[in-house]
């Protein structure tokens, strides 16, 4: 590396200060360099955990609920066991629960994928909560949550399907961590410029300090009563919030449990259209 002049000769003072300067230089370009190389090691480092965690989702997140599947099929297949009607309606419902856990994990691996390539390009239009909310929630058994909707809830500018599938993904996290017999409260409601979407669990919740660790990829905290997905789900909401200009943050539920609030901002308020004078006919 050098530092190379054109012009006079320079004295013997003002060239001992260039090599300085070119020493300082030479020193930040060093600490680029070192930094580069650090950013490209972490971001190996990231890209090997997620391949690691995506390897251990695949090894027995999709392999269990293939495993249940084929044996509800081997079993109604067999021609050694004369099945009831009752049994043969539990194989048909345990290999339908498979799939739709099946679905819903291949759907949340490829929400990811679009979330960490960028390819999540929102469509914002005005939207009412009326008609977004209830879709969100036909993944849950009915009898699991209350849905709490005031009719006086301004309109919200979001993305309808990403919000859609950013409260299904809260809601179905909310009701698995929930006690058998505790139903979800999904309350939205009006404050200021915006709109708070809350949904409120019952369950064992979660300490401060991992708060913000439940929305990072391939993260879980503690036991499910219904079984432990593989920790996409709230990583995917909180992506796609932001996706669309929300906020998505946990708090706790006073008596117990979590509280995850969902921010939207508000429509515009647009003024009424005057009448068109020029084509007003008078009578």
């Amino acid at each position: 590396m050098s530092l190379t002049l054109s012009g006079r000769i320079l004295p013997a003072e003002d060239r001992r200060v260039l090599a300085a300067f070119a020493a300082q230089a030479a020193v930040v370009l060093d600490r680029q360099r070192l930094q580069q190389k650090a950013d490209e090691a972490k971001e190996l480092a990231e890209g090997h955990h997620i391949r690691t965690a995506l390897l251990a989702a695949v090894s027995h997140d999709l392999r269990t609920p293939l495993a249940g599947i084929k044996a509800a099929v081997t079993s109604l297949r067999s021609d050694d066991v004369e099945w009831s009607s009752r049994d043969q309606a539990e194989f048909l419902e345990a290999i339908e629960e498979g799939a739709d856990r099946l679905d819903h994990l291949v759907g949340n691996l490829l929400d990811m994928s679009r979330l960490q390539t960028g390819t999540v390009t929102p469509v914002i239009r005005e939207t009412d909560l009326d008609e977004v909310i209830p879709m969100a929630l036909g993944g849950v058994p009915e009898d699991s949550v209350d849905l709490d909707v005031s009719e006086t809830l301004p309109m919200v500018d979001v993305d309808r399907g990403l919000l859609e599938r950013s409260v299904a993904n809260v809601v179905e996290n909310a009701v698995k961590y929930s006690p058998p017999g505790e139903r979800v409260l999904v309350s939205p409601g009006a404050i200021a410029d915006r709109v708070e979407v809350r949904v409120v669990d019952r369950g064992p919740g979660v300490p401060d300090e991992a708060k913000s660790r439940i929305f990072e990829p391939f993260q879980r905290y503690g036991d499910s009563p219904r079984g432990a997905g593989v920790g996409l789900g709230l990583a995917v909401a909180r992506g796609f919030a932001e996706a669309i200009g929300a906020t998505l943050n946990a708090e706790d539920t006073p008596g117990g449990g979590l509280t995850m609030v969902l921010t939207l901002p508000t429509a515009p308020q647009r003024r009424p259209e005057e009448p068109d004078r020029a084509s007003a006919v008078p009578t």
